[in-house]
């Protein structure tokens, strides 16, 4: 998968950065300085393209999933940060997962899907990935949520049934509530990095 890696600090987590639908590696490393300068990023492009956009699963329609190609792309993603742990020599098991919308989404299905696949992770305008699922143990894992409360993309129960569904595996859900629709704002990176400081750093 086409990617930016940079090394921080040693003991410091790997930020995975995952962009949203027509983003790029480059949209979140300042996004990732802001939440923590000394940490490693694994910025990751999506490898499906929908209209020339770079996104990390493919959609029947919006807010539509192809479960498909969900699942199969989940795993692909997964398997990559553990051949990026090989090669770059980081710690597999203090990767951080920092999504927006599409990726947000991608980085929830992870979670889904693969037990330890990340230590905690912070999304933005996340939907839930899969419905009717079980999912693995997340014991004491902590999520931070930004979500609109007018996200058009995203409604609010939507945010809500995510949360709720990480709790009901285990773990720790914090949402953070804006009002600007489905962008990601400088008020909810803020947010994201204190919650981080507090619970993931």
């Amino acid at each position: 998968m086409k990617h930016i890696f940079r090394e921080g600090k040693p003991d410091a987590p790997v930020l995975l950065l995952l962009h949203g639908t027509g983003g790029t590696e480059e949209d979140l490393l300042e996004v990732a300085k802001l939440i923590d300068e000394d940490a490693s990023v694994l910025s990751v492009r999506g490898n499906v393209s929908e209209n020339g956009m770079p996104r990390f699963f493919r959609r029947l329609a919006e807010g539509v999933f192809d479960e498909e190609d969900l699942i199969h792309r989940t795993k692909e993603l997964y398997d990559f940060i553990d051949e990026s742990a090989e090669q770059y020599g980081f710690d597999r098991s203090n990767v951080i997962a920092v999504g927006y919308s599409n990726g947000a989404n991608i980085a929830a299905s992870l979670m889904f899907h693969y037990a330890g696949a990340l230590k905690g992770a912070l999304l933005h305008h996340p939907m839930v990935p899969r419905k009717g699922v079980e999912l693995p143990s997340l014991n004491e894992q902590h999520v931070f949520i930004g979500a609109g409360a007018n996200d058009p993309i995203c409604p609010a129960e939507e945010t809500e049934e995510l949360s709720r569904l990480l709790e009901q595996a285990g773990a720790h859900v914090h949402i953070q509530w804006e009002h600007n629709g489905h962008q990601l704002t400088i008020d909810e990176v803020q947010g994201a990095a204190a919650y981080y400081e507090q619970h993931l750093k």
